[in-house]
């Protein structure tokens, strides 16, 4: 067995001052030998290069809509890298069709005793069909349906999406919400908030409107594929194994 000792001045191979930072170019070259003069202190830290993860610019915030138009002003990665594919716009729609009739079915069958759900009142003052259909107006017994039917369809989004990220629809069809900015499951706030969103329009103002917005955004949305609801709080859906 050796006595040997390393030469003086020579600096271990786990010395931190030798490794260089991430993205650097390639491994340095041999160290000088120490001169007769003693051993030399150890070299300084090299700066980082210019683009390295060590910079001293500030990071890009989480959620930046640049990459909309091709990188934010911090140049940062896109958001997406290292998450799973985005979810067809077609799995999309049906996976939302399904999760509407999870609901809207027994919320239907549950009304019939005082009526039922859908009732459409029309004013007909007027005397042809096109007057008919714009002078259509909710009645009251509608409107508190409506209320019951969004506060279900909010708490029935809100609590899976915070869950894991997926309703009976999306589990059905391989689809997941994630936040855009880590992938992680939303949170509560952010799966209440996506809910609202989606379908307080959906359900008291303006419906096949609001759907026709959400579904033409899935298909041209750049890079993304974000549906109003999925803007507000920030969200993107992924495909699943």
């Amino acid at each position: 067995m050796s006595n040997d000792q390393p030469t003086s001045g020579e600096p271990p191979e786990d010395d931190p001052f030798l490794k260089k930072p991430q993205g650097s170019q390639g491994p340095q070259g041999p160290q000088e030998p120490p001169g007769p003069q003693g051993p030399q202190e150890p070299p300084e830290p090299q700066g980082p290069p210019s683009g390295s993860p060590y910079d001293s610019a500030p990071p890009p915030p989480p959620y930046d809509p640049g990459p909309y138009g091709g990188g934010g002003p911090y140049g940062g990665a896109d958001p997406l890298a290292g998450m799973p594919p985005l979810g067809e716009p077609g799995k999309r729609i049906l996976a939302r069709l399904i999760d509407f009739l999870i609901i809207s079915i027994p919320l239907y069958l549950i009304s019939l005793p005082w009526g039922g759900a859908v009732e459409v009142s029309n004013d007909n003052t007027s005397n042809n069909g096109v007057g008919n259909v714009f002078s259509q107006t909710y009645s009251g017994h509608q409107l508190l349906w409506s209320l019951i039917g969004l506060v279900v369809y909010v708490a029935y989004d809100t609590y899976f999406t915070h869950k894991d990220g997926r309703t009976i629809g999306k589990r059905l069809l391989k689809l997941r919400v994630a936040m855009l900015n880590d992938g992680r499951v939303p949170d509560t706030g952010a799966a209440f908030l996506r809910a609202v969103v989606l379908w307080l329009p959906a359900l008291l103002c303006c419906p096949c409107l609001w759907w026709l917005i959400n579904i033409v955004l899935m298909f041209t949305d750049k890079p993304y594929r974000q549906g109003l609801h999925d803007k507000s709080a920030k969200t993107v859906v992924v495909q699943t194994n």
